[in-house]
């Protein structure tokens, strides 16, 4: 809970992806909204009971949403969505546990992952789908940025690897109501990226 605590609010990223099978990367860039939710709210309940455990159980979670776009997008395609996530803490150390989630980053089914905070409190989470298999790490250098690589592996060898770069929104407004970034002060709304949300464990 630390972490998602750390990573509430609004945040801007910009996405690099690699698609190994064609040695070629792809540039994206979305907007998140991260929200923490206490162990007794109704939708931590909820997806504790989808999997069949006891919500009780559950340390508290986060409501996730995104939108965002990628270079090669097709007309009309977007990616934008919402999960909702639960943490399960292992009674014997919390810093390994499940990680539920309503709907999953590389398919959009309902999944739960492993977590595990590293010695640098670091956050990996891995998890296993039907058709692939996905591992992400996220770290903060500072309050204000975000890291995140990830990788997704499907059953047949076709690869990606991603690196994605977070920055915080601030929501205080300056003078002219223009919004701006906690690390990038000079940045206007005009100069900005699309208004978005994101995808991957966070949906991000």
């Amino acid at each position: 809970m630390e972490f998602f605590n750390r990573s509430a609010g609004r945040w801007r990223s910009q996405r690099t992806t690699h698609h190994l099978a064609f040695r070629r990367a792809e540039m994206g860039d979305s907007e998140i909204t991260v929200e923490t939710l206490t162990p007794d709210h109704p939708r931590v309940v909820e997806i504790c009971q989808l999997y069949e455990i006891d919500p009780q159980q559950a340390s508290g979670g986060a409501f996730v949403r995104w939108e965002g776009s990628m270079a090669w997008d097709r007309e009309g395609e977007n990616h934008s969505g919402e999960t909702v996530l639960a943490i399960v803490p292992d009674p014997e150390n919390p810093k390994i546990g499940k990680m539920l989630r309503e709907r999953g980053y590389a398919e959009i089914v309902p999944v739960a992952g492993t977590y595990l905070i590293d010695d640098e409190d670091a956050l990996i989470l891995e998890t296993e789908y039907e058709t692939m298999s996905a591992v992400e790490r996220f770290w903060f250098p500072n309050p204000n940025l975000r890291m995140r690589t990830s990788t997704v592996k499907r059953f047949g060898g076709f690869s990606t690897a991603s690196f994605c770069s977070e920055s915080r929104i601030d929501t205080t407004a300056s003078a002219n109501g223009n919004e701006k970034t906690a690390t990038e002060p000079d940045q206007t709304a005009s100069s900005a990226p699309p208004s978005a949300q994101f995808y991957s464990l966070f949906g991000w």
